[in-house]
C-alpha cells in the first residue's frame, strides 16, 4: 500500500479486499459490540482473504469461524443482533446464501416491524456477488434482486475501493439488517481510500456527467460502464455514468435528474433481466419523467439461464460492446436488438 496526499487529507491506495479488511477492522476497533461470524472467516482469513489477520487481531470470540450451515451464521447473527451486538455475517458465495434465504427475507427483515420498533435489527450480510472469475456452479451468482424485494432490509452494492470501506462501515453502525454486495471480481481493482470519507446507504452516484445518454451500473459493471463511456467518445458520443450503488432503497431521483438532461437510458447489470433491478429502475424513470425521454430504454444484462460454465462466462456477462449496442439504439444508430 502507497500513501498519497490530496488537498481534503492522506490517503491510501488499496485494493478493494484490502480496503474491506480495514473496515472491517476499525468497525471492530472502534465498537466492542461488533462481531464477525463465518465460514473459514478466522485461520484462513476468508476464501479472498477480506478477513485476513483479524482473528488473531480480536480473538475467536469476535472473529468466529462458524460450521458450513448458512441458516446457522444467520439465525446465530439474529440472535446476537436481538441482544444489542452488532454481527457481520459473511455468505462465502452468492449462491451459498439460499439455505439462509428464509432466515433473511422471514426473520432479519422483520423483526423490526413485527415488533413495532422495539426490537432493532444491526445486521450487515456481506456476499461477493457475480461472476468473471472462472469460477464452477454457484460461485458467480447475482441474486440481488430476490433481496431488493424485500421491505425492511436494505441491499447495497460497492465498486471501487474507497466506497467498499466507507459503506461496509456506515452499513454496520446501520441499526436496519443492510446486505452489502461485494464484486469478487474486482476485489484486486486499486485505488484511493480516506478512511475520513463517510458514506449514506440509500444515495446513488454521479461519475460521469454526459450530455447524450445516461448509463446506469452497479457493482462489477460499474468499471465496465466507465470503459464504455471512455469508447463512445471515439464515435463523440457523451455519456453520464451512474453508479446505482443502493439498490434498496432505489435513488429514483438521481437517475430521473440525469436522465431528464440527456433524454436516453440505458441500465447494465449482471443478473438476468426479467424481474430484475433494471426493470425497477427503467419503470420508475417512464413514471418519473416520460415526457422527457426521446428514446425507448435501454437494459444490458446477463441473459435468462443459470449463470453458465466458466469456459463460456464472457459470452454471458454483459461487456463494452453490448453496452454501446444498447447506446447505439437508443441514439437511433441500430434499428433493432437483431442488429446488435
Amino acid at each position: 500500500m502507497t500513501a498519497t496526499m490530496t488537498d481534503a487529507a492522506a490517503t491510501t491506495t488499496m485494493t478493494m479486499a484490502a480496503a474491506l479488511n480495514a473496515a472491517l477492522r476499525d468497525a471492530l476497533e472502534a465498537d466492542g459490540d461488533v462481531v464477525l461470524i463465518g465460514e473459514d472467516i478466522g485461520a484462513l482469513g476468508g476464501v479472498f482473504r477480506i478477513t485476513d489477520g483479524l482473528k488473531e487481531r480480536f480473538g475467536p470470540a469476535r472473529v468466529i469461524d462458524s460450521p458450513l450451515a448458512e441458516s446457522g451464521i444467520i439465525g446465530a447473527s439474529v440472535g446476537m443482533a436481538y441482544r444489542g451486538m452488532r454481527a457481520v455475517a459473511e455468505i462465502q458465495f452468492d449462491g451459498f446464501v439460499y439455505p439462509g434465504f428464509d432466515q433473511i427475507v422471514a426473520q432479519v427483515s422483520r423483526l423490526h416491524y413485527r415488533t413495532n420498533g422495539l426490537v432493532q435489527m444491526p445486521l450487515t450480510i456481506r456476499i461477493p456477488f457475480g461472476g468473471g472469475i472462472g469460477a464452477v456452479e454457484h460461485h458467480s451468482e447475482s441474486p440481488e434482486a430476490y433481496f431488493a424485494h424485500t421491505p425492511g432490509l436494505r441491499v447495497v452494492t460497492v465498486a471501487d475501493p474507497q466506497d467498499a470501506y466507507s459503506t461496509m462501515r456506515a452499513a454496520i453502525e446501520c441499526d436496519d439488517p443492510v446486505m452489502v454486495l461485494e464484486p469478487k471480481r474486482r476485489y484486486w481493482s486499486k485505488g484511493a481510500v480516506d478512511t475520513s470519507v463517510t458514506a449514506d446507504l440509500a444515495s446513488a452516484r454521479v461519475l460521469r456527467e454526459g450530455r447524450d445518454a445516461t448509463l446506469v451500473a452497479y457493482g462489477p459493471l460499474v468499471v465496465t460502464a466507465l470503459e464504455a463511456a471512455v469508447a463512445a467518445e471515439d464515435d463523440g458520443i457523451d455519456l453520464e455514468v451512474i453508479d446505482l450503488r443502493s439498490l434498496s432503497p432505489l435513488d429514483r431521483d438521481t437517475v430521473a435528474a440525469s436522465v431528464r438532461r440527456t433524454g436516453r437510458l440505458v441500465v447494465a447489470h449482471e443478473a438476468p433481466g426479467t424481474v430484475s433491478v433494471s426493470s425497477e429502475v427503467i419503470a420508475s424513470v417512464v413514471e418519473d419523467c416520460f415526457a422527457h425521454l426521446e428514446a425507448a430504454p435501454e437494459r444490458v444484462t446477463g441473459y435468462d439461464t443459470p449463470y453458465p460454465p466458466a469456459a463460456v462466462e464472457d459470452h454471458y456477462l454483459p461487456g463494452i460492446d453490448r453496452i454501446l449496442d444498447a447506446v447505439d439504439r437508443t441514439l437511433g444508430r441500430r434499428n433493432s436488438r437483431e442488429a446488435a
